[in-house]
């Protein structure tokens, strides 16, 4: 039909990782080091937030990569050994619960990222975080996943790792269902946490309205 909008032309992958590294390269040619740092569980009722602080080369970049929200668990997992495996620089920090509830979920999001960079030296891309103490220039990106590769990639870091970890805990706490909804407050989730009360896994400072209480 004459009045039909054209089609959107799909991004090819070549086109998709220039996208996707264009902060990266034009810093590169200005002979920085780079690395990416994002954060993965700061909204679930229970598990640690964690956080990932990745560097990749630029002769060695993974196809593929993207904001891990984008990406199946099933992409994720295939990636995230490649990535490991590309890095010459590659961290995660874990911070729990009892951290999380010492001093609120932003401040422990900020610990870990500040942890798992303290041994990088360059220029770090941050997903919107501001405010950290590290050991090189920081740019805080917002939406910084879904614009720069090293964020992305440190995003799937993270998210593989946190996910992983919440698999395991599933076996000790599988009233919770953490296999499946990872600490996120599902109704299945918040349903056995009503019937079955809180787990060490659980932050308090989170789950006082679901309890009933402060």
């Amino acid at each position: 039909m004459a009045n039909e909008a054209p089609r959107k032309k799909r991004e090819t992958a070549e086109e998709k990782l220039l996208r996707l590294t264009e902060i990266e390269r034009g810093l590169w040619d200005e002979g920085f080091s780079i690395a990416g740092i994002d954060e993965v569980g700061r909204g679930p009722l229970a598990g640690p937030v964690v956080t990932a602080c990745v560097s990749i080369p630029r002769d060695r970049l993974v196809p593929g990569v993207d904001d891990s929200k984008k990406l199946s668990e099933k992409r994720r997992e295939a990636l995230y050994p490649l990535l490991l495996e590309a890095a010459d620089y590659a961290e995660t920090c874990f911070l729990g619960p009892e951290v999380i509830d010492e001093i609120n979920i932003l401040n422990a999001t900020k610990r870990a990222m500040e942890t798992c960079a303290a041994n990088f030296r360059g220029v770090f891309l941050i997903d919107a975080v501001q405010g950290l103490k590290l050991p090189g220039e920081a740019r805080p990106l917002i939406h910084g996943d879904a614009l720069s590769y090293m964020i992305g990639a440190a995003s799937i870091v993270a998210k593989v790792a946190r996910d992983r970890y919440m698999v395991e805990q599933d076996a000790k706490y599988p009233m919770y269902g953490f296999a499946r909804n990872k600490g996120y407050g599902t109704a299945e989730h918040i349903a056995a946490l009503r019937q079955y009360g809180p787990c060490p896994l659980h932050r308090r400072s989170f789950i006082g309205g679901i309890l009933g209480h402060e």
